[in-house]
């Protein structure tokens, strides 16, 4: 046992040996020795730890392998977008040329005037961002609070519930065209906006994303705390949900624009060229017996530009929010 933590008997003194005889230069040597053993093996105790709580904080530095792998992945995911502004500044003689060009031309802003003015592109943009909006806000807003339901509420069945709109997802889309184009046309909403936007309002994707999102962000204690409050469900959902769910909402958000920006099965069903989407628009400009494929380009090229506008605008907003979610808790 170390000299310190030894127990003073009566009639000793300090230095000196238990009972009141006078510690010898041996006896003083051998506690120091102790005292160093004791502090010698804390110190070796603490070491690893310190060696840990010092790695933690490290920051990694990515080799050559990983700069290499980012590089080729940039390239493929760029090129379709530069093939297709290199293909839109070409004309249709140049595009059937073997080895077909991999620099830019002198015609693009002619090919896009001409996509502009063949399809009625201008109508379809403003027709598209309407309908991409409206489902995108009503897709966000339903599979929110559908999800906390799921969620966080206590109701009969709510699994087979959720079961339900599960397995919903398994059911392709193009069984329900009969009788949604059935539907469509005797409520008269054939080319009309609202054949597109109703039909797509939510989906089971939604639902499922923020329920499981809310089962792990959303402390159940907060809610019962708002209740205790006096907040009735409306508040709990505008003041404690939708702050809580924000980022799983941008994230949703984005999906559903993108999706429904892009969507082309159903609208070239319930639309024609009259009222047109972006991508009902583009149908109109293959037509004919040799379809100008520079053209053709050159419109794709024009619905593509305003998704990349608007992700230059808003991308860090939106990153912002992914790694919000992403730490959360």
């Amino acid at each position: 046992m170390p000299a310190t933590l030894r127990r003073r008997t009566p009639g000793s003194r300090p230095g000196g040996r238990p009972g009141g005889r006078p510690g010898t230069e041996a006896d003083d040597a051998t506690e120091e020795h102790t005292r160093a053993d004791g502090a010698g093996t804390a110190h070796r105790g603490r070491g690893p730890r310190l060696r840990k709580a010092g790695g933690a904080g490290r920051q990694l530095h990515a080799g050559p392998f990983a700069y290499a792998v980012l590089v080729l992945f940039t390239v493929g995911s760029l090129f379709p977008l530069v093939w297709t502004a290199i293909a839109a500044s070409r004309d249709n003689q140049r595009l059937a040329e073997t080895p077909p060009p991999f620099w830019f031309g002198g015609n693009l802003f002619a090919n896009l005037t001409t996509a502009w003015q063949d399809a009625n592109m201008g109508k379809a943009l403003v027709n598209t961002v309407f309908v991409a909006g409206c489902i995108t806000l009503s897709t966000v807003l339903f599979a929110t609070l559908a999800g906390y339901a799921f969620a966080k509420l206590r109701f009969r069945a709510k699994n087979l519930l959720l079961m339900m709109v599960i397995g919903t997802m398994m059911v392709p889309p193009q069984l329900s065209v009969v009788p949604l184009f059935m539907a469509v046309a005797e409520l008269e909403w054939t080319n009309q906006l609202q054949a597109v936007i109703l039909p797509m309002m939510v989906n089971a994707f939604g639902v499922f994303f923020m329920r499981q999102y809310l089962t792990g962000a959303l402390p159940t204690e907060l809610i019962e705390a708002a209740r205790v409050d006096g907040a009735h469900s409306l508040r709990i959902v505008w003041h404690v949900v939708f702050p809580v769910a924000r980022p799983a909402m941008a994230v949703l958000g984005m999906l559903t624009f993108v999706l429904a920006w892009n969507e082309f099965f159903w609208p070239i069903i319930a639309l024609t060229q009259d009222n047109p989407t972006v991508q009902v628009a583009l149908t109109g400009l293959g037509r004919g017996y040799i379809p100008d494929e520079s053209v053709i380009m050159a419109g794709a090229l024009l619905g593509t530009l305003p998704l990349l506008i608007a992700f230059t605008l808003f991308g860090k907003q939106i990153v912002g929010g992914v790694m919000q979610g992403a730490v959360k808790g």
